[in-house]
Order: structure tokens, then sequence, then C-alpha cells
């Protein structure tokens, strides 16, 4: 399974220099699991650079996976991430649920850099 952090659907919904990497796991929607964090995240943005509509698109895409909702195990985890790794709370928020389902995890987010069952690119 795969988690893309909020940065990684933006990267895609921006056409980015890096949407090239992500694309082939976009494409295969059952094989990830989004974070309820991210559908604000990527909506807030892509409201504010996109407008409503092209923002309702994105958010639809991310709808195509499963929806990974935070419960108390996953709250309780990312407490602790950022007790000890200083992560913010979403950051934190979407490591803990990669976390509980074993999901590698893609990002562009420096915070997550190094941690283990992560695929970091520089943006």
């Amino acid at each position: 399974m795969n988690v893309l952090d909020s940065s990684f659907w933006l990267e895609y919904f921006m056409d980015g220099p890096n949407a090239d990497i992500i694309e082939p796991i976009i494409l295969k929607p059952d094989t990830i699991i989004v974070p309820s964090i991210c559908f604000y995240e990527v909506y807030k943005v892509t409201l504010r650079k996109l407008g409503k509509t092209k923002a309702l698109d994105c958010i639809g895409l991310l709808a195509l996976s499963k929806e990974i909702f935070i419960d108390q195990d996953i709250a309780l985890t990312a407490a602790q991430i950022n007790a000890e790794r200083k992560l913010p709370m979403a950051d934190s928020l979407i490591y803990a649920t990669a976390l509980k389902y074993e999901a590698t995890l893609w990002t562009q987010d420096s915070d997550f850099e190094g941690l283990p069952s992560v695929n970091y690119f520089e943006k």
C-alpha cells in the first residue's frame, strides 16, 4: 500500500517537475490509502490556486482511493511521533497512518527525509 503526502498530490495536480514520479501510483487508486487530513490540505491549496471546480475535481481523484479516518490509535501514534521527531501535526498524522497500515509514504516534504518506509523526493 501507498500513502501520498499532500505535497505529492499537489505536485501532481499542479503538474510540477516531480509529477511524473508519482503518476504511476496515482493511476492505481486501489494501492493508495488517503489519511483524511490530506483531503483538507489538498482542497485548501487547490481551492486557493485553481478555483472551486478544479479543487473538487482534485478531491474526486483522492476519493477514488481508500480514505483512512483518524482513529484513537493513529492520533496517539501521531502524538508520539510529534514528541520524538518534532513533526508538525498533519505530518505526524499522515506518517502514523502509513505506519499503521504498513504503507510506503511518498513525499516531497523534507520533514520526512530519512524516516523508515518513506520515499522522499526533493522539490
